[in-house]
């Protein structure tokens, strides 16, 4: 493993993304949160002038749950996150860190140099590449 200092977010990011279109439903994103065990979904770009957006369980109880909304009825761009925070896979784990943490966030979208996502890294993830073995 490379040394903590020299980690980057390529290094410590999870590659599977799970993704999403805004116009699906709410229940829709619960059943595949649900079904891959995962706690946030990347709502897919209509174009390429679009951005990413996010939707995490916090959303769903927030803007659902909490005001006893049916998930039937309400689409998931009404509760996402958008324009999300993204990360360069080569950016240093410790400006990562800088960031989630100045911007009150707890993961993250990783994109190539093209702006395509290839990967989630959370801040869990990345304090705990901090971690020796």
């Amino acid at each position: 493993m490379k040394e903590s200092n020299s980690l980057t977010v390529g290094d410590l990011m999870v590659e599977e993304l799970h993704t999403i279109d805004g116009l699906a439903t709410v229940a829709d994103a619960m059943a595949l949160m649900k079904r891959h065990q995962v706690s946030s979904l990347v709502i897919n770009r209509r174009s390429e002038d679009d951005e990413l957006g996010l939707v995490v369980v916090a959303d769903i109880a927030r803007g659902v749950i909490a005001d006893n909304r049916a998930p039937e009825r309400v689409n998931v761009y009404e509760i996402m996150s958008k324009p999300l925070l993204t990360l360069r896979e080569d950016m240093l784990a410790k400006y990562a860190v800088r960031m989630l943490v100045r911007f009150e966030l707890s993961r993250a979208v990783v994109v190539d140099h093209d702006r395509k996502p290839i990967g989630m890294v959370t801040l869990r993830d990345l304090i705990m590449g901090y971690a020796a073995d």
